[in-house]
């Protein structure tokens, strides 16, 4: 049997004593007081804790692809983001005007669990007022990590020797001839973007005493070229001069397609193509047809212009010259667990009124104040 009291009571301060009171009895009763959720929030995907356990002690929290490990389909999260407050989604997820759309004017922020955000439609967003953070520095150094694991990977022929022991096909013990690479000591590494990551590679390839030059988009970094030497050049040098042109610049207009057949036939024969950064940055087509002709001697890969790799993509053949990654650079536990961390810390300092850990629009700032 359930019983409702419902109880009028004024605001003196009698009545708040008794409220006090009223409140104790319920609790010793083994009756727990729900407190309300003040915001309603889509998450799009399960990601590591502590996020989603953050999240859920403030707002009511949906899981668009109803838990699954698997990313969220299109119409899963058009139908999930209906009326939420906030947005926290993963790399894998477009965010664009229609999800902005179908969210509703409710919608306040859009959290990334990542550091780029070119996924999100961010213009719109900041038409909208919507904030969009990002995950920030937190997978500088996993990632530079792996950049560092596949040029060793792929100038060693490390995947191939493992291979060859593996499969017990090592027949001769040592051997003069076999399996022989490319030093990465005393070489020239180019650098695509010497932002936190590129500057992150910059400093573990002057370990290495590695001769390291760099092209920027935008602006040089002083400060980088002070630290650890380096040199900024223009692209062509940058192409032409590497033994291992590594790649860490954002996805935009400028970036897309910008390592193509014009660039890779300027590069040497020896030279070897890093990507850890996005796929589109390069050409699959024409890195392709660069491999097949052997205008470069490898690539180490992470990243692709479509993920996951179809069956019948021409790359999974090259076993000699690449080493193939599943897009894992941040993927250590600890790593992952903090841009968990900071994405839950993100959306809930927004929602709440504070200044998030790391914006990817800032201007938003000045249109909400404005309005």
């Amino acid at each position: 049997m359930i019983f409702v009291l419902f109880i009028h009571l004024k605001l003196t301060k009698p009545t708040c004593a008794i409220g006090f009171q009223l409140t104790r009895y319920i609790e010793a009763c083994g009756i727990t007081l729900m407190k309300l959720k003040k915001w309603n929030v889509c998450v799009s995907r399960r990601i590591l804790d502590p996020a989603i356990s953050m999240i859920s002690k403030e707002c009511s929290v949906i899981v668009a692809n109803h838990g699954g490990n698997r990313p969220a389909t299109r119409s899963e999260l058009l139908k999930t983001v209906h009326d939420k407050d906030a947005i926290l989604c993963t790399l894998s997820d477009k965010i664009d005007a229609k999800v902005m759309d179908a969210a509703g004017p409710k919608l306040k922020v859009i959290s990334s669990y990542s550091t780029g955000v070119d996924h999100i439609d961010t213009k719109e967003a900041t038409k909208r007022g919507i904030y969009v953070t990002s995950t920030g520095d937190i997978l500088t150094e996993s990632t530079a990590d792996i950049a560092f694991a596949l040029i060793l990977a792929t100038s060693r022929r490390i995947i191939q020797g493992h291979e060859l022991v593996t499969h017990k096909h090592w027949k001769y013990g040592w051997d003069p001839h076999l399996l022989l690479g490319s030093d990465v000591h005393n070489t020239t590494i180019g650098i695509l973007g010497l932002g936190r990551i590129g500057s992150a590679v910059a400093r573990r390839a002057k370990g290495f005493d590695m001769n390291i030059i760099y092209h920027n988009l935008h602006s040089r970094n002083i400060l980088m070229e002070e630290q650890v030497r380096t040199k900024h050049v223009n692209m062509d040098e940058l192409v032409r001069e590497s033994d291992f042109l590594s790649l860490h610049c954002s996805l935009n207009n400028k970036s897309y397609h910008l390592i193509n057949k014009e660039n890779l036939t300027k590069m040497k024969k020896s030279a070897y193509i890093i990507n850890t950064a996005r796929g589109q940055i390069i050409n699959e087509v024409h890195l392709i047809k660069a491999l097949k002709q052997r205008w470069i001697a490898g690539a180490g890969l992470d990243v692709f212009e479509k993920e996951p790799l179809s069956p019948d993509n021409p790359l999974l053949k090259m076993k000699n010259v690449v080493v193939l990654l599943p897009h894992i650079g941040s993927a250590t536990f600890l790593t992952r667990t903090k841009m968990a961390e900071v994405a839950a810390k993100n959306l809930l300092n927004v929602l709440n009124r504070k200044s998030a850990i790391y914006f990817a629009n800032p201007e938003v700032i000045n249109i909400r104040n404005n309005t």
